[in-house]
């Protein structure tokens, strides 16, 4: 098996002309062995007549072309036509009047344009053969419409062919296109999440910054707080470009530990003030649901900064055996703003509905918003 597939590989890098060629050279080494002589095909009463030099021309003209019968199907079919009609009305009757029907299978399946075209063409010239042969023998005509309709059948196991190929071809490229579809859907999640959540806290810290002239202090540290976020940002977008690379490996990016701690401490940075709460343990390896529970408090915070400035805000975080429970309130709005585009909290409810869990987004009964999830972890009991 291991020697198997390199020499089918080498096989399948050759031209298709070569490919091809042993077929016709098949029907050609054929045709003149005694054994099979006297079992070819025979259409009409012309009687039978030895192989002479002409007889090598005409099983020639026969089999070879099949080794274009892909790359010029319509040329393939015409030298096969053109050498049956001669096999038949010169009596030699050989084994490569099979390849008429290799060549009709071939046709139908491979030719691309005047496929109606060729089929007239052809039934006219059939026609013509059948007229000349008739009056070599007594076969009825029946026996002509018969031999036609196995023509026929042939040509219509290549278009079926060719129906079936085009339908593969299409679904490979629905397939390929909802992939890249896919991809860039969630490049485009990735981007709003890790762009939007540091931008909306550097320009947050960047109008406060306005109001601090006075206090030399404050201002030093709320732009140290500037810069550090411009580097974060730059370091998520480097990884993101990583995942681009064809060379990167595929394996899911998870938060590191205190990933949650890190973004709440952010939040506060920018003038947020959050209280937080964490439960259970985080399971040794959560995957996906670290990474979305992750998601969700970033995008909930970043909401409050942009809607909810100011406002108190609690995150609470609880690791079950089987799933992460995610709560984010806010006393403010929190909601999206007119000019938003809602595109976080749609991303955030896919990505959790993908695991099997539960996301909402609604107005507080009072005053505020909340996001709650619910997300599996895939953990067994």
């Amino acid at each position: 098996m291991i020697e198997y597939r390199p020499a089918m590989a080498r096989w399948r890098r050759l031209d298709v002309v070569v490919r091809d060629l042993p077929i016709g050279l098949l029907f050609l080494a054929a045709s003149f062995l005694p054994v099979v002589q006297s079992h070819g095909t025979q259409l009409g009463g012309a009687p039978s007549r030895p192989f002479d030099a002409l007889a090598v021309v005409v099983i020639a003209v026969e089999s070879l072309p099949l080794a274009v019968r892909r790359r010029w199907p319509a040329l393939c079919l015409t030298l096969v036509a053109i050498g049956f009609a001669a096999d038949q009305l010169r009596g030699y009757h050989s084994v490569a009047g099979a390849a008429l029907a290799v060549a009709l299978v071939s046709a139908g399946a491979h030719l691309d344009r005047h496929r109606r075209t060729t089929a007239l063409l052809f039934s006219a010239a059939y026609v013509l053969l059948a007229i000349a042969l008739f009056p070599f023998g007594s076969e009825p005509p029946s026996e002509f419409v018969t031999f036609f309709l196995l023509l026929v059948f042939a040509w219509g196991i290549g278009t079926w062919l060719r129906t079936t190929r085009a339908a593969e071809a299409a679904l490979r490229r629905r397939v390929a296109d909802d992939t890249r579809a896919a991809e860039r859907a969630v490049i485009a999640r990735e981007l709003h999440d890790v762009v939007t959540h540091h931008v909306t806290a550097m320009v947050v810290q960047a109008e406060a910054a306005r109001y601090l002239t006075a206090a030399p202090d404050r201002l030093d540290g709320t732009l140290t707080a500037i810069t550090d976020t411009g580097r974060r940002a730059i370091t998520d977008l480097r990884h993101l470009l990583d995942l681009l690379n064809p060379d990167h490996g595929t394996a899911v990016r998870t938060p590191s530990p205190g990933g949650l701690l890190a973004l709440v401490e952010h939040a506060r940075q920018a003038g947020q003030p959050v209280e937080f709460t964490e439960e259970g343990t985080p399971a040794e390896s959560g995957g996906s649901a670290d990474l979305v529970a992750y998601r969700v408090v970033q995008e909930a915070l970043t909401n409050a900064l942009k809607h909810a400035r100011g406002s108190r805000t609690s995150v609470r975080v609880h690791h079950g055996d089987q799933e992460i429970a995610v709560e984010v309130g806010t006393a403010g709005s929190g909601s999206a703003s007119p000019g938003g585009s809602g595109r976080g909290l749609a991303g955030l409810r896919e990505r959790v509905g993908v695991l099997g869990g539960d996301f909402s987004a609604d107005a507080r009964d009072g005053a505020g918003f909340v996001v709650r999830a619910r997300i599996p972890t895939g953990n067994p009991s």
